[in-house]
């Protein structure tokens, strides 16, 4: 996870600080992997200047006459977290050392050290399966070192890197996670930080949440200092964001964001900047889970509202979460077999990384895979919505509800006026925006943009699109058209990308529907779909096209 949180696509998840301090991250128990590069719970970004007494020695070192460190499994800019052996009881446990920023003084270590002893208190007092075990805590050169159960798994942040889950394991991870949050809470703790990164997924199925390092305990004195707020903000209550007083609701609302991201892969308060992802906690409503439909779906939306007393209780909660966890996989849903990308779902892995052969130009095995997808899921019937779409209201974009599969994956523009939606095998996309053109200051690859004048945008393809470098050898054709009693332009442009070689001219196609806003001066919409420009993948797109744009219902002003 990078900590920066700079991009459109980076989580902001990091601790906020005064003004002028360094920010990083403080991971908990880290799970340990059977084979991977970076330890799960390790961040992937840069970490704060912090004192290391024996960044060498370390791994040997024996604390408390009876724990060997032998390994680094993860660090951050408030911990790092050591694989030990407990020589009394012969068994491998993880060390939590406390790692402290330069920059902070005695009394700011003080108040660090205090809050890794309330970690472990808070965690030890807590007696449930799914919440880490802790064994020991022993204090050496002035600091508490945390003694608790190694957790061999990964977290479900990094699962979630992998792909997004089905509703059914999102469920049943929901279960374990409410589960402990409750015992949690009858215990008088609050954990505060409920993500991803802190839901360890250990062997034979179980689940484990971790890292009570900011819990806030009942009529304990808070040790996070004035001005400081630390948590995750894409994952935090609106209450929180308030400075109110938060309560067990809050840490349901993190739990369903956490089942919101594992369906659909990012916390739908996701922003660019912590500002404006805080802002979005406050206000922003979001759109349905589109691959949690149904039972699962409306218990997501139930535990995002805004005040935390029309949020369900945990009886109601787990009655959903049973009824979705027992629920028949579809068919269609279930992966062709091994793999770790998203793709992997719907792609057969004679084509992983086979990027020419997934578009299928004459390739035999994606058309049958394709095939046997639309067969079982029948999108195309006719008559109302298709089997395995889903109606999804777009208002904070587009003013607009929109049709779309329900496997596809949402994305949102830093501007807040284009959405995108991902075909998971990567061969299909939809496009949406709704913007005017831009102002005379602008600049980059945007700053010609066409708008919806079909002469314009045709000359705009022909000339190579954004920057003259997106396309070449351009062919574009415009039909003018209506969409709900509106002048529109349905407009198809086949190209082959410019850095396409000549071993490899794949050609592609965007099918377009343009429509203008009442007013020249008024914003337009903009509908896309990408796809290849030949085979029965194109056919199989303009059926995608034809549903999307038969889906769009404008919201009339």
């Amino acid at each position: 996870m990078n900590h920066d949180g700079g991009r459109a696509n980076e989580p902001t998840s990091y601790e906020l600080r005064p003004p002028h301090a360094p920010q990083g991250g403080a991971p908990g128990a880290v799970p340990v992997p059977p084979q991977a590069p970076t330890p799960p719970g390790a961040p992937h970004g840069p970490t704060p200047t912090v004192t290391d007494p024996n960044p060498e020695g370390a791994p040997h070192r024996v604390l408390g006459g009876r724990y060997r460190l032998t390994g680094r499994l993860g660090h951050g800019g408030m911990g790092t977290v050591w694989r030990a052996h407990d020589d009394v009881v012969d068994r491998e446990v993880a060390v939590k050392e406390p790692r402290v920023p330069d920059h902070l003084g005695e009394r700011e270590r003080a108040n660090v050290y205090l809050r890794m002893q309330r970690e472990a208190r808070a965690a030890a007092r807590i007696d449930h399966p799914s919440v880490v075990t802790v064994h020991d805590v022993v204090v050496e050169d002035g600091k508490p070192w945390i003694v608790m159960e190694l957790v061999s798994g990964q977290s479900l942040g990094d699962r979630l890197r992998e792909g997004t889950l089905d509703p059914r394991e999102a469920a049943r991870i929901g279960l374990a996670v409410l589960g402990a949050l409750s015992a949690a809470h009858r215990a008088g703790v609050l954990h505060r930080d409920v993500k991803p990164d802190n839901v360890l997924l250990g062997r034979e199925d179980r689940v484990v949440l971790t890292d009570f390092g900011i819990a806030q305990v009942e009529g304990e004195q808070r040790l996070t200092e004035t001005g400081s707020f630390v948590g995750s903000p894409e994952y935090i209550a609106p209450e929180r964001v308030l400075g109110r007083l938060p309560g067990p609701e809050s840490d349901l609302w993190s739990l369903g964001v956490v089942l919101y991201a594992a369906v659909e892969g990012m916390s739908p308060y996701r922003r660019s900047h912590t500002p404006a992802t805080l802002q979005a906690v406050l206000s922003a409503e979001p759109q349905m889970p589109a691959r949690g439909a149904g039972a699962f779906g409306t218990l997501v939306m139930q535990l995002l509202r805004k005040d935390p007393a029309a949020r369900p209780g945990p009886a109601e909660i787990r009655a959903a979460l049973e009824s979705v966890a027992v629920a028949p996989a579809p068919e269609f849903t279930r992966p062709y077999g091994g793999g770790s990308s998203v793709g992997s779902r719907w792609v057969p892995p004679v084509l992983h990384g086979n990027r020419a052969a997934q578009f299928g130009l004459g390739g035999a095995v994606l058309a049958v895979a394709l095939a046997l997808v639309l067969l079982l899921a029948n999108p195309f019937t006719g008559g109302g919505t298709p089997e395995g779409w889903q109606i999804r209201p777009e208002n904070e974009v587009l003013s607009a509800d929109v049709a779309v599969p329900e496997e596809y994956q949402r994305e949102q523009g830093d501007d807040g006026d284009v959405v995108w939606y991902k075909d998971p095998s990567g061969v299909f996309e939809i496009d949406f925006w709704h913007r005017g053109l831009p102002g005379e200051d602008a600049v980059g690859a945007g700053a010609d943009e066409p708008g919806a004048d079909p002469e314009a945008r045709k000359a705009y393809y022909e000339k190579g699109g954004a920057a003259t470098t997106e396309m070449k050898d351009a062919t574009v054709t415009s039909t003018k058209t209506e969409h709900q009693g509106r002048t529109a332009y349905d407009m198809v442009v086949e190209y082959t990308p410019y850095s396409a070689t000549d071993d490899e001219p794949l050609r592609y196609r965007f099918h377009e529907l343009l429509i203008p806003g009442k007013a020249e001066s008024d914003p337009y919409w903009h509908v896309r779909v990408r796809m290849p420009a030949a085979g029965q993948a194109a056919k199989d797109g303009e059926k995608i096209y034809d549903e999307v744009t038969e889906g769009l219902k404008i919201h009339e002003s």
